[in-house]
């Protein structure tokens, strides 16, 4: 009877979460950075198992590894946030960076927690290496934003 009532538990509570797909929802550690990018309840529920029954999220937030920083701040999906952003918004952004002010540089200050000036300034001074040609693409400007920003 226990076993019937722990599965209908589990089958309840799948399909309550199953809408549920927020970023980063199972913190950092081996487990989030595993399953990072795959959606659903059972992504979430391995990442959750693995960082638990390997200590990998304690671990990480104390010495600052597996996508965890020991100030308290999540860091593993930042750069995927920052990625998805630019990606929907590359035009804009890059008119922002051209101009040194605009949402899109205070959107990605924000996620990136920095001060939002120097952050606008240092888009407009590096626009040329962020934007080296018009076929430039999302990975390469999130990667050079984390390069020159060093986040």
């Amino acid at each position: 009877m226990r076993k019937i009532c722990m599965l209908a538990t589990v089958s309840v509570l799948a399909c309550t979460a199953s809408g549920a797909q927020a970023i980063d929802s199972t913190g950092c550690g081996l487990g989030s950075m595993a399953w990072r990018g795959v959606s659903g309840p059972e992504a979430q529920v391995l990442a959750v198992t693995t960082n638990t029954s390997t200590g990998s999220q304690t671990f990480g937030i104390t010495f600052g590894t597996s996508g965890c920083d020991p100030q308290g701040r999540v860091t593993g999906g930042t750069q995927r946030m920052v990625f998805d952003f630019i990606q929907n918004n590359m035009e804009q952004y890059a008119l922002d960076a051209a101009r040194g002010e605009g949402e899109t540089l205070e959107t990605v200050a924000g996620m990136l927690n920095v001060d939002k000036k120097t952050f606008a300034a240092k888009s407009q001074q590096y626009f040329a290496s962020i934007f080296p040609d018009d076929n430039v693409d999302a990975v390469y400007v999130t990667a050079k934003i984390f390069e020159i920003f060093a986040v």
